[in-house]
């Protein structure tokens, strides 16, 4: 990368940083021109605008999500082993994300009644991840794993439920034991959802 791409994900990457913890719309050109030493027109050069640095850290965590969770869960076969990979790398992300907190969730509380680019922006990566989930699951009955008369948007619903519930459970109310109760949770989802006659 040429010095200019690297100071451009330099900024990108702590803007993710103060995305994370301070939501979206706590990210501001004259913060993270402080935490990078620069000055604002400096941020800006690399920048238009606000709205695009903020569109900008959007895809940045959608294309780290992809990266840890989607692309090395594919790698498994096709049907249950895949969706659980997903759930599985899904919770592991949100174990890190107690910390840092999830853009998804802050975003969607910050624009979930703001319309723009931003809004759509999330809406699209979100929907995206849920289309990967409604896929993985449909792969799950059709190769036979999970019965034939399954729900598969039921079923996204309730993993996405559980994650959600781990969030709020994890980070706003700090519970001990909130990530084995995730884990449990999808585990007693699939064992209502699987096919009696698997494998025999």
């Amino acid at each position: 990368m040429r010095k200019g791409e690297m100071t451009r994900a330099a900024i990108l990457d702590v803007a993710l940083q103060l995305a994370s913890r301070d939501g979206l719309e706590g990210l501001t050109i004259g913060v993270l021109a402080d935490r990078m030493n620069m000055s604002k027109s400096g941020v800006f050069a690399h920048f238009g605008s606000r709205e695009d640095l903020q569109m900008e850290v959007i895809k940045l965590y959608h294309q780290r999500f992809e990266q840890e969770v989607f692309y090395p869960s594919i790698q498994e076969p096709r049907g249950l082993p895949r969706l659980e990979a997903m759930y599985e790398r899904w919770v592991k992300r949100v174990s890190v994300e107690i910390a840092s907190g999830c853009i998804y969730i802050s975003g969607a509380v910050e624009y979930d009644d703001r319309p723009g680019p931003i809004r759509e922006q999330l809406v699209a990566m979100v929907q995206a991840w849920q289309s990967a989930l409604l896929r993985g699951v449909q792969q799950s009955i059709d190769s036979g794993d999970l019965k034939a008369g399954t729900d598969a948007q039921q079923l996204v619903y309730e993993m996405y439920g559980l994650i959600l519930a781990l969030h709020h459970d994890a980070r706003f109310l700090r519970i001990p034991g909130a990530i084995e109760r995730a884990r449990r949770g999808f585990e007693r989802l699939i064992e209502n959802y699987r096919n009696p006659n698997q494998g025999g």
